[in-house]
């Protein structure tokens, strides 16, 4: 980034609160339409075969390190796109998905990890960084440890705004293993939604409409709040901290 002005405390606030509320729009976004389609979270994992349930978590780390090498050499051929098109392009990925149910559910779901990954790549790029970058390739990643929109929100995800690992002697591929377990339960929740008998492309295309929208908010407040920490001057953990101030009572 370049040109960098200082903020006033003032402006510093004004960002906080558009932050925590891009933070509340994103907990909040289509969560009743899961619901209504594939019913309560902690019942979709079960609709799974055992099988793929335990192979969840390794099949999600092999997603994503497939789906950054894949978003970010695509960048140079494909520029990023609307949020509507993106949108667009996951739903529709959502209900090929589905439409076969687990079988092509199972084949979808590094596609629509590497279109979640580039719309949070656009995210970055939108605040001022270089998304080929290791350090801002290391951010998206972190972006997926948020847990997902069905998920109940004790606001331990702000924590991850502020992890900390060296990106020296294979990092990347610690925090994939770090990020994989909660990421491996939220597109566990999808993978059954996909499973649901004729209604399986319509829960599909809903859940990728959902996780779309839900990631690029979370990207916002990420990326967001590593923009303010330049531009006021201010540590990334100081505010970090007044954001999940002004979370509490909304998670309380």
């Amino acid at each position: 980034m370049s040109d960098v002005t200082t903020l006033t405390p003032q402006d510093t606030e004004a960002e906080l609160d558009r932050l925590a509320a891009r933070y509340r729009a994103a907990g909040g976004l289509g969560v009743q339409l899961l619901t209504m389609v594939g019913g309560k979270a902690e019942q979709l994992l079960e609709r799974l075969p055992a099988p793929v349930r335990a192979g969840l978590e390794e099949a999600t780390e092999r997603a994503l390190k497939l789906a950054m090498r894949a978003a970010t050499s695509s960048r140079a051929a494909l520029p990023d796109q609307a949020d509507w098109v993106n949108t667009a392009m996951s739903t529709a990925m959502g209900a090929a998905g589905g439409l076969g149910g687990l079988p092509s559910a199972l084949v979808e779901l590094p596609a629509t990890t590497t279109v979640l990954l580039r719309i949070i790549q656009g995210v970055a790029e939108e605040n001022g960084f270089d998304p080929v970058s290791e350090s801002v390739q290391f951010d998206c990643i972190r972006v997926f440890a948020a847990a997902g929109p069905l998920a109940a929100d004790d606001g331990a995800d702000l924590g991850f705004i502020t992890l900390r690992l060296t990106l020296t002697g294979g990092a990347m591929q610690r925090l994939i293993a770090t990020v994989a377990p909660r990421l491996a339960t939220v597109l566990g929740q999808k993978l059954a939604t996909q499973t649901i008998p004729v209604l399986g492309a319509v829960a599909g295309a809903t859940t990728n409409y959902v996780y779309s929208g839900y990631y690029r908010e979370i990207a916002h407040v990420h990326f967001g709040l590593r923009r303010l920490a330049i531009e006021a001057d201010l540590a990334p953990e100081e505010l970090a901290e007044r954001l999940a101030r002004r979370m509490r009572p909304h998670l309380s």
